[in-house]
């Protein structure tokens, strides 16, 4: 996906008559379905203009030029790729993030980022050379142009402040921001001529239009799986097979882009800084489901504890602890933990405490850990010097889950923590769509988007099943081709604590002929071979064979999720609202709560947010289908 893909006289003609700005503009309410913001809309304006006058001046009339261009698997954009052949004939793209800032300050922290205006206040962003850095690094990872065959396309990279003036002993050429620079060049309001010969000397030779081609037409490299490519990493760093992540990739790390970049730099730099002081620190960093929270977590678990610092990583979910457990190994278990670990902990024994999925922190430690009567969330911020939140205010599903981004801002003050917030908006999961997360959002009445109708991505579908058989079909099709595949139910149906007389699990899920297992209860034993225990049933390759709920689907993430939608959650197409039946609902903790509507509603948000490719969905109810059926317009 971009804004816009043409030849560079093109491009040059529609910057010279004003018409760029207005191009983009038109595009993108098309793409995404709302207006762009009027700062972005002036961006485009001028810096477009400025970088065109570079071509038109370096008569560079034969190149590939597109804006916009989206990042595969992610929310985030590249502002321009030029394509082209350089004098060896060797094809080349070039990327240029545009910044219009005219100053920037140091932050306290040794880190990898920069304070300037933007989007009306001073805010902490990536030094150009490093965000940048990371874009092509993404790229080069995720698109099969860029690294298969004999003669992959070249890829380089820049950033052209067009604005700025750089002084002596200039902030964004700290010592600190060395390296990058010099893999990936800054030019300044100066240094138009440098700039000029940067992308001449890669594309100078024209036939960028068939690169262009070749670019888009790109194949994507499957999506990393989570758990399998961290905790590799994790076991590599624990040895010292592996340097620690920065700024500059290392092999097997995920790359953290902008935002998610920031928190991990923020992290590693109070901990560098020392902890002996005793001030305490609390990250709270907030996040719907696929914006990168626990690859963030899990990047900062194998640095942290590569440093040798006392590092631990807990979370509230069974099924996503005890796989990383069983993926790690039994020494993992010292540095991955549950929330209800901490009661007895002395103060401050350990030195970053990693906390995924922490709006499932609950109001009092209970059986089987001895409770301390102080809310959890105490045990835990007295438990860390340095203690970070991954939080999704919209992800609580039991009752009892009180982990707001709020209420633990308010307890880490109570308790001496110096706070930061921030917080993560780009898309990774859903073919990295933002408009699907706010579409889901706005649909179930969560919180209102700009996204009010759906329309299919080229990375991401929304398919609506006429039957649960076609449904599974549809997902046992996708495992088949080898892709990640599960099937999840709302819990309208009960679950049973025992075996048939086979040792198997019982058809539990009935809808008319359509009969499946849930997936195992949770400590139940005997079961035959090929059957995964409960925890497991994300990840081992016999889960496909029984519906997940979201207790054990909640954390991980499939290539392709099939969704049972119950009738536990309906929409009054009378009253245009959604109602919470807990008739329906053979969720027992749930079920009884004055919040039912609410968790409900989050427990669907959860399950339709689990794939990365696509979701197809089966509703039971015939109002709600007709709903979701009036919500999604078919591409043109």
């Amino acid at each position: 996906m971009r804004l816009y893909a043409g030849s560079s006289t093109n491009f040059i003609a529609l910057n010279v008559n004003n018409q760029i700005a207005g191009l983009l503009e038109t595009e993108f309410l098309k793409q995404f379905g709302y207006k762009a913001q009027i700062n972005e809309v002036m961006s485009w304006r001028n810096s477009l203009f400025r970088l065109s006058d570079i071509l038109e001046r370096a008569n560079l009339t034969d190149q590939g030029i597109m804006v916009e261009y989206k990042l595969p698997l992610s929310g985030k954009r590249i502002d321009v790729i030029i394509c082209g052949k350089d004098k060896d004939q060797k094809r080349n793209a070039v990327i240029i993030e545009l910044k219009q800032w005219e100053k920037c300050a140091l932050t306290d922290y040794d880190s990898d980022y920069v304070v300037t205006w933007v989007g009306g206040g001073n805010r902490s962003v990536l030094h150009p050379s490093v965000q940048v850095g990371n874009y092509m690094y993404y790229l080069q990872d995720n698109s099969t142009v860029f690294y298969d065959g004999d003669h992959p396309v070249g890829l380089s990279a820049c950033s052209y402040l067009h604005n700025y003036t750089i002084g002596n002993e200039d902030v964004l050429t700290d010592i600190r921001f060395q390296k990058s620079i010099t893999r990936f060049p800054i030019y300044s309001s100066e240094d138009r001529l440098a700039l000029t010969s940067f992308i001449t000397d890669k594309v100078d030779q024209g036939d960028g239009m068939d690169i262009l081609a070749e670019i888009e037409q790109s194949r994507m490299r499957p999506s990393k799986k989570l758990l399998k490519q961290v905790s590799t990493v994790i076991k590599k760093k624990l040895k010292g097979e592996l340097k620690i992540f920065g700024a500059v990739k290392t092999k097997g790390d995920y790359i953290l882009l902008d935002e998610q970049l920031i928190v991990y730099d923020t992290v590693m730099s109070i901990v560098r800084k020392g902890l002996e002081h005793k001030q305490k620190h609390a990250i709270i960093v907030k996040g719907g489901g696929g914006t990168g929270k626990s690859v963030i977590g899990l990047q900062l678990l194998a640095d942290l504890a590569a440093l040798n610092f006392n590092t631990q990583y807990a979370t509230g979910s069974k099924a996503f602890t005890e796989t990383l457990r069983k993926i790690l190994g039994d020494n993992s278990k010292s540095l991955l933990k549950y929330f209800m670990s901490y009661g007895e902990a002395k103060p401050n024994e350990i030195d970053v405490l990693l906390m995924d999925e922490a709006h499932r922190i609950r109001e009092k430690t209970g059986y089987p850990f001895k409770s301390t009567g102080r809310p959890q969330v105490q045990d835990l911020l007295n438990a860390a010097k340095v203690s970070v939140f991954f939080i999704d205010d919209y992800q609580a599903v039991r009752k009892g889950e009180i982990g707001s981004s709020a209420f633990i801002k308010e307890q880490a003050e109570l308790a001496g923590c110096k706070v930061y917030e921030y917080d993560l908006e780009a898309q990774f999961r859903n073919g990295g769509s933002e408009r699907y997360s706010d579409w889901i959002d706005h649909t179930l009445h969560i919180r209102k988007t700009a996204t009010t109708e759906w329309i299919n991505e080229s990375d991401f579908e929304f398919t609506i099943m006429d039957s649960p058989e076609a449904l599974e079909a549809a997902i046992r099709a996708r495992a088949e081709e080898g892709y990640t595949a599960r099937v999840m139910a709302g819990f309208c149906w009960p679950w049973s604590k025992r075996l048939d007389e086979n040792n198997d699990l019982i058809n539990d899920v009935e809808i008319g002929e359509y009969k499946r297992p849930w997936n195992a209860q949770e400590g139940l034993t005997g079961m035959r071979k090929g059957i995964p225990k409960s925890q497991f049933w994300a990840y081992d390759a016999g889960g496909i064979d029984q519906v997940g709920c979201v207790y054990t689907a909640q954390g991980f993430e499939f290539d392709y999720a099939g969704i049972i939608f119950g009738k536990d959650l309906k929409y009054n197409p009378d009253t245009a609202e959604w109602e919470g039946v807990p008739g329906n609902s053979y969720d027992g903790q749930v079920k009884s709560s004055q919040d039912f509507l609410q968790l409900v509603k989050n427990t669907y948000r959860v399950l339709l947010g689990r794939g990365m490719k696509a979701c197809y969905v089966c509703f039971m109810d015939k109002d709600t289908e007709r709903y979701f059926r009036s919500r999604v317009r078919k591409n043109n």
